[in-house]
């Protein structure tokens, strides 16, 4: 953990003990870009997940990640189009293969909305 970090936990624990329903506390650039994605991913109705050191999570905790039902994760895991390894019995899920994912998928999605609204556009739907 970098010094700055260090020093925003310690300032944000300790205006939290203050108490009341505000809080006022200086921190690092890379500190506030942090929680001010959390913030925004809470306004969106996305659940945050917070791993502790892990570079890999369960089915469960990737599916919360990734928006989708445990199933759909396990189809992802059994047509091997995201990538694992088995710990015991136990599936774990690099982060870095579900970031990679969801990249694809976002420019899968963009590509798809772009032919679509072509497709529109080519005949005259638009308004």
């Amino acid at each position: 953990m970098s010094l700055a970090l260090a020093r925003d936990a310690e300032a944000l624990h300790a205006a939290l003990e203050q108490g009341g329903d505000e809080v006022r506390v200086s921190v690092s650039r890379k500190t506030a870009e942090m929680m001010a994605r959390w913030v925004d991913a809470q306004v969106r109705g996305q659940e945050v997940v917070v791993t502790q050191g892990r570079q890999e999570v369960s089915p469960t905790e990737a599916a919360l990640m990734m928006g989708m039902s445990r199933a759909q994760i396990r189809k992802l895991l059994d047509d091997g189009s995201l990538p694992f390894r088995m710990v015991g019995s136990h599936h774990r899920i690099r982060l870095d293969a579900i970031n990679r994912w969801l990249k694809i998928e976002d420019a899968r999605q963009e590509s798809a909305m772009a032919d679509l609204t072509a497709l529109q556009n080519e005949l005259g739907l638009t308004e």
